[in-house]
């Protein structure tokens, strides 16, 4: 397993992949990209505690899979679809680890989704069920933020999914993972909310990867988020959310109101 993630810091010209090795974090070429391992430290090691952490993914796009979850699906009344049900998520609504989630004006609920991430590291089309896992970079934490209001009156999910802010993503990348078994956990100011673990999907990464190339080109970078466990709930000004991911860690964000700020 290696730990990739994305940092800045006063002694680099912009952000910059690293990975992490025990506390240091050692930065890579400026044109790292997720296809370029083996890889060569660039730099002299940094000390992780200095480093800002930043979203570890820059994705040409973002494809989420709605009920993947059979509880998930339940707990909002929904069926569970005969084939993934796939959505977009703009990329502009990337946010990294610690960084505010900020509540638009336009909803009144707004509503966490922990999932797994799955960062694709090379190039694929027409990927087979078998070879899928090969494209996998590695993988990460994501929150689906969700203004559910806005999602069951649009009935396509385009704005209730991608307002700014609304995709946390993060601390970092792990690889060589097995993603079958990944224990997924949401947690609001320390009470858990969500609890489970990819075996429950229905749709597993291998079939979600070699369904979701037959559509689109996945280029490395590109994100899939997998689904959420049930457990959904809403979010309110102050508070702080954790997404963790069993083998990776833990995704931490606050949530800011502007609405609470100037009321």
């Amino acid at each position: 397993m290696t730990t990739y993630c994305r940092i800045a810091h006063p002694s680099l010209e912009g952000p910059r992949f690293a990975v992490i090795i025990d506390s240091t974090v050692n930065t890579l070429p400026p044109h790292f990209n997720f296809e370029d391992v083996p890889f060569q430290h660039h730099d002299s090691p940094l000390d992780l505690g200095e480093v800002k952490l930043l979203a570890p993914v820059r994705p040409s796009k973002i494809i989420c899979v709605g009920r993947n979850y059979r509880e998930h699906a339940a707990e909002l009344g929904n069926k569970m679809p005969d084939e993934p049900l796939l959505f977009l998520k703009a990329p502009s609504a990337i946010i990294g680890p610690d960084d505010r989630i900020e509540m638009p004006s336009a909803s009144q609920q707004v509503e966490h989704e922990g999932e797994l991430g799955v960062v694709i590291g090379f190039t694929g089309r027409n990927i087979s069920e078998t070879d899928a896992l090969a494209y996998v970079f590695g993988y990460t934490c994501v929150n689906d933020v969700t203004a559910r209001d806005l999602q069951r009156k649009d009935v396509q999910f385009t704005r209730g999914k991608s307002f700014d802010t609304f995709c946390p993503v993060g601390p970092w990348i792990v690889t060589h993972l097995d993603p079958t078994n990944i224990t997924i956990t949401t947690r609001v100011n320390g009470e858990v909310k969500q609890n489970g673990n990819t075996r429950d999907m229905a749709f597993d990464v291998a079939f979600l990867i070699s369904y979701i190339s037959a559509i689109m080109t996945l280029y490395p970078g590109d994100l899939i988020a997998t689904g959420t466990p049930a457990g959904v709930s809403r979010m309110k000004h102050g508070d702080t959310v954790e997404v963790e991911a069993g083998g990776v860690g833990i995704l931490r964000n606050q949530v800011y109101d502007p609405g609470q700020i100037n009321s």
